[in-house]
């Protein structure tokens, strides 16, 4: 299976996507077991007769907030790519299949009966507007090159306003926050503070091999950046993901031999298949300082707390050790 949205589609992201900067007015109204409001990422308000316990999710990221929170949800778009590309917060074995996160299926997801679906921002008015008739619909921001940190937190606030779960969803980003303080203090104890690095991921075209860099604004780029390490790369990304393309001949632009390269490849791994015998790939500096990091399977790069604690922790295990 290759990567799918937002986990591979680079050329159509790059260029179609745009974040925004508006800020969801998520005041908490939820009272226990009472009628909750959530404003969404639309500045909808969602109203649901109480916290959600039955809850269908159509991406990856929103997920593992859901699970984090402690409500295991009834139904997932694609469970078999999640619990191989995200980790972090397990799924149950009987959470439901409501198909592919970029055309899920109505008919499944209504079945069922959940109290609320939380979909990302950019999967169309039009799925929103089919699930509204059948059932509250919550769309999250996902993902904002602008400002990753704050979206994120907004995002798992309101997720966590909608099941009830407020003072578990502050607790999960202040975990969040005392990790990259840690993995911070660790980088400054080792001197590795600056450390330069680039992040990305790839795929096989035929006989080439697409790599896709992940710039500034990105969330793993943010996760890095907070624990004192430096992105390197300077070519254009996407407003929304953060997210380059490039191939191998364009990561020559990268010059500093104290570069470290990370790279995710929780399937097919390219950089080894790929690019091993390519001698532009032999060239590069951190190739040949050997500063080239696989982040552990199911490390997921558009995740939530749980995830950013996941990758940070890789991060600076890698420049400190």
């Amino acid at each position: 299976m290759r990567l799918s949205t937002p986990a591979l589609v680079a050329a159509a992201v790059l260029l179609s996507a745009c974040g925004t900067t508006e800020t969801p007015a998520t005041q908490p109204t939820e009272s226990a077991g009472g009628p909750v409001t959530v404003t969404d990422s639309r500045g909808k308000a969602v109203e649901l007769k109480a916290p959600a316990k039955r809850v269908v999710v159509l991406e990856w990221g929103e997920t593992e907030v859901v699970a984090s929170l402690g409500v295991m949800p009834v139904g997932v778009a694609d469970t078999a790519g999640y619990k191989t590309w995200d980790v972090a917060a397990p799924l149950a074995d009987d959470v439901k299949d409501v198909g592919k996160r970029n055309e899920p299926s109505v008919d499944s997801i209504v079945a069922l009966n959940p109290d609320v679906v939380i979909m990302p921002q950019g999967r169309g008015e039009t799925l929103a507007g089919q699930l509204e008739k059948y059932v509250p619909v919550v769309v999250t921001k996902s993902s904002d090159a602008s400002r990753n940190f704050d979206r994120l937190r907004e995002d798992v606030k309101m997720i966590a306003q909608a099941i009830g779960k407020s003072a578990e969803g502050d607790q999960l980003l202040s975990d969040m926050d005392s990790a990259l303080a840690e993995g911070k203090k660790a980088v400054e104890a080792k001197g590795a503070t600056g450390t330069p690095f680039l992040m990305a991921d790839g795929w096989m075209e035929g006989s080439t091999v697409n790599i896709r860099p992940f710039g500034k604004g990105s969330l793993v780029s943010d996760t890095a950046e907070a624990v004192g390490l430096k992105n390197v790369w300077t070519g254009e990304v996407d407003a929304q993901w953060g997210l380059g393309a490039t191939d191998v001949e364009g990561m020559t632009a990268i010059t500093d031999p104290k570069t470290v390269l990370f790279y995710a490849a929780s399937e097919e791994d390219v950089f080894t298949t790929g690019l091993a015998q390519n001698p532009v790939w032999q060239r590069l500096p951190f190739v040949v300082s050997q500063k080239v990091v696989k982040l552990e399977p199911g490390t997921w790069m558009f995740g939530g707390p749980k995830s950013v604690v996941h990758v940070a922790e890789q991060f600076v295990k890698a420049t400190t050790a």
